[in-house]
């Protein structure tokens, strides 16, 4: 089928919502499907850049269509959906609701990304328009805990083949012949010593304050702190150079390309993640009711033992036999449960093989093929 995938994400971007749009698009063109990506831009990037930036092997094609921002994306939505009937498309896939609209206004069968609760002013009577609009759809919620909020919030039970929970996921290629983590290390230039790792954003709720808490605890370990805006890195060395003891193993890496990230992840003991009981993303807001971290597939492909807060959400991927659970936001339980791993190497081989057994349901690839399984041909 040609397909037109339709996103509000700057691209190029290290945000996880532009990294999340481009893997899907590569593994709907892994599927055989002539793939055109939109976005909202007006300077063109070269493949290669792109490839590097998100850690794509496959490639598909981008377009980028001008919009102004005052619009609220809605003349960019309109563009889109324009440019899709040119191409005479067969199936549009979206993530802005704006674009999901007009899609299915335009009789498109359509595919509609959700990854939150409507939100501002015109969001939830933009979604009552969908759910009444007439049309082919299926809704892809990031997790059941999401669908549930949905049909809740707008009083609404998705028929059967108008829903498919679709967690993010993993490039499972890329993680099948990862290094052990002391060669990672050494590859890497980074000290050979047990080292525990968090990879991702630095954004309000991503847990930094239990980091910080976990090198104090464990002078002797090195903690990698990789990704995060150049400010927020910035930010935190600053406000680490201030505790002159927090700078001994402590490493903030700054941004890593995605293409790069699994050798930082296998250069770990322990991969961290823990989150707080509010976790604002890229665009503020607060996911960790349904969230559904492209991170934690990434970590359970590593096959390194995860140290993770226990959300509800998380669930629904974790379990006693791939991670270990911590309350969120409390220290003394994390420096108990992290004392225990770093002290049972046979319980971390353990965690880390139930893992990578676990994650091969949650391949981008596989994640596709529910996506579009039974709902549209041409």
């Amino acid at each position: 089928m040609k397909i037109v995938c339709i996103s509000a994400s700057q691209v190029p971007s290290s945000t996880a919502n532009s990294i999340q749009v481009q893997k899907v698009c590569q593994a709907l063109a892994q599927l055989g499907h002539d793939v055109v990506l939109l976005v909202p831009g007006s300077k063109e990037h070269p493949w290669e850049e792109l490839a590097s930036l998100y850690g794509l092997q496959h490639r598909f094609q981008i377009e980028w269509l001008r919009s102004q921002p005052g619009f609220r994306r809605y003349d960019f939505s309109m563009a889109a959906v324009r440019r899709a009937k040119a191409l005479g498309v067969d199936l549009v896939y979206a993530w802005p609701p704006q674009a999901v609209l007009f899609s299915l206004m335009s009789g498109f069968p359509t595919m509609i990304e959700l990854h939150g609760e409507p939100e501002g002013k015109f969001g939830p009577f933009v979604f009552r328009l969908i759910l009444r609009q007439p049309g082919i759809k299926r809704f892809l919620p990031i997790s059941q805990a999401l669908a549930d909020i949905i049909s809740q919030q707008f009083n609404y039970k998705f028929p059967e083949n108008e829903l498919v929970v679709s967690p993010n996921g993993i490039d499972l290629e890329r993680y099948n012949q990862l290094p052990g983590s002391a060669v990672a290390r050494r590859t890497l230039g980074l000290k050979d010593t047990f080292t525990a790792a968090y990879t991702g954003h630095l954004y309000t709720g991503r847990g930094m304050g239990i980091l910080v808490e976990l090198a104090k605890s464990f002078p002797e370990v090195q903690f990698l702190w990789v990704g995060g805006r150049p400010e927020d890195v910035e930010s935190w060395k600053k406000r680490l150079a201030e505790q002159s003891t927090m700078n001994k193993n402590i490493c903030l890496t700054g941004f890593v390309e995605n293409q790069r990230l699994p050798l930082y992840q296998a250069a770990a003991d322990i991969l961290l993640m823990p989150y707080e009981q509010q976790i604002a993303g890229s665009s503020g807001g607060n996911s960790a009711a349904y969230c559904s971290p492209m991170k934690m597939f990434e970590y359970m492909g590593c096959g390194r033992a995860i140290l993770s807060s226990d959300l509800p959400v998380l669930h629904e991927v974790l379990n006693e036999s791939n991670a270990v659970l911590c309350p969120p936001e409390d220290s003394a339980a994390w420096v108990e449960a992290f004392s225990g791993l770093m002290n049972n190497p046979e319980k971390r081989d353990r965690l880390g093989r139930q893992a990578v057994q676990d994650v091969q349901n949650y391949t981008w690839l596989e994640r596709a093929r529910k996506a579009l399984e039974g709902f549209y041909e041409k």
